[in-house]
């Protein structure tokens, strides 16, 4: 195939997967039709059959392109600075930008889409579940331990510790969005929700500060 066709080839394949995931989005996995994702498309219902054998492996394909956006917040997570001074503040950072990224209409819709169709392709969600948010979690456990090598958190258990903060953050603007139906947090209310969370996270995790030396250090002095 000459590199023009393949350009076009290429071009019907993105036209056919965003249609799809406006289809899927707006009338569900059971409402969609490959008619419909044709005609959204601009192509016939041949050339969508010509890249994706059937409807399963489009939605599947959909699916899980999307967890390739998460590899950004994955690389933030993992290069959180050790510094006592502005953990505080480095975690805000990373709690803004992770309340910013999975609070996006779009990653919340296919949310509802994902556990809407969870008892019909149980392996889809997991495998959605796992190569997307279970790999921050992972990485935010990593660096919590590493965090408290450094003597700036206790943390016996840093995946338990990555849920609760990941737990701080989300529970509110994501479970509001589920039952209503769409967002209903302002930017503001986010901004909130980063810096009470933090705060919440590190008033159980944070290591105190030693002012004065341990008490063997004392009775080694006498």
């Amino acid at each position: 195939m000459e590199a023009n066709e393949l350009g076009r080839s290429a071009l019907k394949r993105q036209a056919i997967m965003e249609a799809a995931t406006s289809a899927f989005m707006s009338k569900g996995y059971s409402g969609t039709s490959m008619d419909d994702i044709a005609k959204l498309a601009a192509v016939s219902k041949q050339t969508v059959y010509k890249h994706f054998s059937d409807k399963e492996k489009l939605f599947a394909e959909i699916v899980l392109a999307t967890t390739d956006r998460i590899d950004g917040m994955v690389d933030l997570v993992a290069h959180i600075p050790a510094d006592a001074d502005t953990l505080e503040e480095n975690l805000i950072h990373l709690a803004r930008q992770f309340l910013g990224a999975l609070t996006q209409p779009q990653v919340l819709q296919l949310r509802r889409l994902v556990i809407a169709n969870a008892d019909a392709f149980p392996a889809l969600g997991a495998n959605w579940y796992e190569q997307g948010f279970e790999r921050v979690l992972a990485t935010l456990a990593a660096t919590f331990q590493r965090l408290a090598d450094h003597g700036l958190l206790r943390c016996d258990e840093p995946d338990l510790a990555a849920n609760h903060f990941s737990g701080l953050l989300l529970w509110t603007p994501v479970n509001k969005a589920m039952f209503h139906g769409s967002p209903q947090h302002t930017e503001a209310e986010l901004d909130h929700y980063a810096v009470v969370g933090v705060r919440t996270f590190l008033a159980a995790y944070r290591r105190p500060a030693r002012t004065h030396r341990t008490r063997s250090t004392l009775e080694g002095a006498v």
